[in-house]
């Protein structure tokens, strides 16, 4: 594995139920601008407040489309907020672009585009590679962007995700107007499924062209990235190892089989990347992912660079704040990205623990529907 250009050991705790945001330990001062619905710098800094070390914003969030913008470079420049123009000028230097969001949140989705947009008006040699398509989707991609198919029967053949027109047609028709290339780079969901109950050990008895919808290699090494995870499963309700009985041996041996499932994830998504920029040398690709994939530089990011560790990439990590009035997130924070996209916090899912109960027994009755068909 290639050495990354950054301290990526240092963790921190949970920050929301929802959308676990995490990262390393950072400091400087920030400043800041309203970004989304084109208002102007404010120019003004934040400074760090508090015991717990945090960076308040002397300005709102006004609405749940808007969106903060701020510059970190993973901790290595003083934070400041910068418009999106100035982040696109910076960003038209890297090979690959990662893009992590808070799925199905307006702004994430808004900003997404606005960005893809500005690089396309820098470099129209681009490409959009998406978690949202898997790879088995691919031809049905190519056949929607030539003008084959309709929407609809992409979104059916295709397995289009449920909020498919509100989050990812305006970056899908941007591209096909442009005539630029989809890349569908997700493992299918069956056999993220098939990993978690075998583990690697499911890639050796796959054939034909199932084969190739699954990264060639699962790099399932312990190391930061796998430390993140277990943190992550050890604190979501509902989705860490353990009770009655279960010896630390079997708690591990689960865990280890869920990373493996995780990792698919992050290894195909590389993968795909790897391949296309293999096939198209010079071509800058923007990559949409879930933020765990691509915080601090790990998961997806870190297993591309494992892959092509020349390349020159980047990654926009959204953080969800506490309070669009007084948006404010942790200093711990700098480190998950080239830049931090600042966003309103998402509607509470649940207040009642019996709703928590039943949306956690409804979730495991899907996951056990969903077994191994390979």
């Amino acid at each position: 594995m290639p050495p990354l250009p950054y301290n990526a050991a240092k963790q921190t705790k949970e920050v929301t139920v929802v959308n676990k945001v995490f990262g390393y330990l950072g400091a400087g001062a920030l400043a800041f601008c309203i970004l989304g619905s084109g208002a102007e710098a404010a120019g003004s800094r934040a400074a760090l407040s508090g015991d717990d070390a945090r960076y308040t914003m002397p300005a709102t969030i006004p609405s749940f489309s808007d969106f903060l913008l701020v510059e970190t470079q993973l901790g290595e420049v003083t934070p400041k907020i910068v418009t999106m123009d100035q982040a696109a000028a910076d960003l038209a230097q890297y090979d690959v672009v990662f893009f992590g969001e808070s799925h199905g949140h307006a702004a994430n989705h808004l900003a997404q585009v606005q960005m893809f947009q500005r690089l396309y008006a820098r470099n129209p040699n681009l490409a959009l590679s998406m978690e949202q398509f898997e790879r088995s989707a691919q031809g049905i991609m190519d056949q929607y962007l030539a003008g084959e198919i309709g929407e609809q029967v992409l979104r059916d053949q295709g397995n289009a995700w449920e909020h498919y027109t509100s989050s990812y047609r305006p970056l899908v028709e941007f591209a096909k107007t442009k005539g630029l290339p989809v890349i569908a780079s997700e493992v299918p969901g069956n056999m993220v499924s098939c990993v978690g109950e075998e583990g690697p050990s499911f890639l050796d008895r796959l054939t034909g062209e199932p084969r190739g919808w699954i990264a060639d290699r699962l790099n399932v090494q312990d190391g930061p990235y796998k430390e993140r995870y277990l943190t992550f499963l050890s604190q979501a309700a509902g989705h860490g190892a353990g009770g009655s009985g279960m010896s630390q041996e079997e708690i591990s041996r689960i865990n280890d089989l869920r990373f493996a499932a995780q990792v698919s994830r992050d290894d195909t998504m590389a993968e795909s990347i790897a391949l296309h920029l293999e096939d198209n040398p010079g071509r800058q690709v923007m990559h949409i992912n879930g933020s765990f994939h691509s915080a601090a530089m790990l998961g997806t990011v870190e297993r591309l660079l494992m892959r092509m560790p020349d390349l020159k990439v980047a990654n926009i990590h959204p953080i969800l704040v506490e309070d669009g009035e007084t948006p404010s997130f942790g200093a711990d924070m700098v480190g998950e990205g080239q830049y931090l996209l600042l966003i309103q916090p998402t509607p509470k899912r649940f207040v009642k623990m019996e709703n928590i109960n039943a949306f956690v027994a409804k979730t495991r009755q899907a996951i056990d529907e969903n077994r191994c068909a390979y």
